[in-house]
């Protein structure tokens, strides 16, 4: 009996994927024509769309293109024109869906003002969507579903795909957001500190509601941090961020105490963002176990961390300039231009005048140095210097080559040991700060727990004993 329920589950399984590759398993049409009539382009395009549903794709678009050809003036032209795209779109394949993108742009031009317009164009998003990669990969489809998703949002905003193109989109700039948050991270475990600040700024601006935006924050303090004390500015407003515009992540208290230790403004949380974040717990999904074993094997990427509230951002992302870099060269022209412009000096111009324009005239003698020269290079050159040097012998000069080393090298410690401590000591502060402010909480819980005095009587009269009533 066993085996012959096994030998009949085969053949079942046998036959059902026999007639799924002979075309005849079928996937219906969203869009068909209802229309009751035998006319001929009607009768055309149904024969068309029983094709799509059974796989015969090419049959279908030749049959398509036979009734747009000959029945110039039908009332199905636009249908048969998207019928063309959808069986495109349906057949897959890099090839396919490439055809299928130019005809749903077609489509669109054509026909902009149908309700079918909005369909094809989150159909365009969707293939970019579909065909995005891991963020450590080629970010070409993810760039394009994105420009294709907010051009959905922005010329059909009343559809009915306006809120999945909103959801897309936002999982779409997860994507894009992490592969800038794992080249942030890159640079700053080589040590490259300017441009992971860099990286993290131009991520946390442009992707505020993406699901690692607090950590990516508290790297661009650290990294601030450690680009020295003139960045100090920067590495609070990235801790103020954190406070008011993160308030529930696991980073918020230290961010805290690190304010407060510094003597900066501690701002109150935001309630929106508030809600948001509480949202965002309330209806997160935590992947399966499975479901990142098979994760190493797909070239598809997780977006099971991706919002799935807040308004994603319509502009394009923009890298910023590093904030090392000096205000004289960020400002656009302030170096100077390319430009080369010639003149022909007359004869009144400053070298004819006298000899006092040129460099050392004659063998003139230099002038002599001015006090505020002698003040700004406090420390000049010996002009004796290479003679001595070249007046020793190599034993000698040897020496002096590492004396001048090990004076270098003991000021770097120095200053290596001298941030150390200041590290350790502001380390310290902040852990202080944290137990004086937990000490507090407790403190002010105790309060709320200890019994209430009775409220006294409102008459204006003391109250009276049980024995004197």
């Amino acid at each position: 009996m066993v085996r012959n329920a096994i030998r009949s589950t085969a053949v079942v399984l046998a036959v059902a994927v026999l007639l799924g590759g002979c075309g005849l398993r079928r996937k219906k049409y969203n869009n068909p024509i209802t229309k009751d009539t035998q006319q001929p382009d009607k009768v055309l395009f149904d024969k068309a769309i029983n094709d799509i549903e059974h796989s015969r794709f090419e049959i279908a678009r030749l049959l398509l293109q036979n009734l747009i050809n000959t029945y110039d003036t039908s009332e199905y032209l636009a249908k048969a024109k998207l019928a063309i795209a959808d069986a495109w779109f349906r057949e897959g394949g890099s090839h396919g869906l490439a055809q299928a993108e130019a005809e749903y742009k077609d489509f669109i031009l054509f026909y902009p003002a149908m309700e079918e317009a909005a369909e094809a164009q989150e159909k365009v998003c969707d293939i970019h969507y579909k065909q995005m990669e891991k963020p450590d990969r080629d970010p070409m489809h993810a760039l394009r579903a994105e420009q294709e998703c907010k051009q959905l949002i922005l010329q059909f905003p009343n559809s009915k795909f306006a809120p999945l193109a909103q959801q897309k989109l936002r999982d779409i700039q997860e994507v894009l957001a992490d592969s800038e948050f794992r080249v942030g991270t890159l640079y700053q475990k080589k040590g490259s500190f300017p441009a992971a600040a860099n990286r993290f700024q131009a991520m946390v601006d442009q992707f505020p509601i993406y699901s690692k935006a607090d950590e990516a924050l508290w790297q661009l303090a650290e990294s601030y941090h450690r680009m020295g004390d003139r960045f100090e500015n920067q590495q609070v407003t990235a801790y103020q961020r954190i406070v008011k515009d993160y308030p529930l992540s696991i980073h918020a208290e230290d961010a805290r105490a690190q304010l407060e230790v510094m003597k900066r403004t501690v701002p109150e949380a935001d309630a929106v963002a508030m809600a948001r974040m509480k949202y965002e717990i309330e209806n997160h999904t935590k992947p399966s176990v499975p479901s990142h074993f098979w994760g190493l094997f797909r070239s598809r990427p997780d977006m099971s961390q991706a919002a799935k509230s807040g308004t994603p951002p319509m502009e394009g992302y923009r890298p910023t300039i590093p904030a090392s870099v000096p205000a004289a060269a960020a400002t656009p022209g302030a170096l100077g231009t390319n430009e080369v412009s010639i003149t022909n000096p007359g004869s009144d111009s400053e070298i004819d005048k006298g000899k006092e324009v040129r460099a050392n005239p004659g063998g003139a003698e230099p002038a002599p140095a001015t006090p505020a020269a002698t003040e700004n290079n406090t420390k000049t050159p010996d002009p004796n210097a290479a003679a001595k040097q070249a007046s020793m012998t190599p034993a000698e000069q040897k020496k002096e080559y590492q004396k001048a080393l090990k004076q270098q090298q003991d000021a770097v410690k120095k200053a290596q040991s001298d941030r150390k401590k200041k590290e350790q000591q502001q380390a310290l502060a902040v852990k202080e700060q944290k137990k004086k402010s937990k000490a507090k909480q407790e403190e002010q819980k105790q309060e709320e727990k200890q019994p209430q005095p009775p409220p006294a009587p409102t008459g204006g009269q003391a109250p009276t004993s049980p024995a004197k009533q």
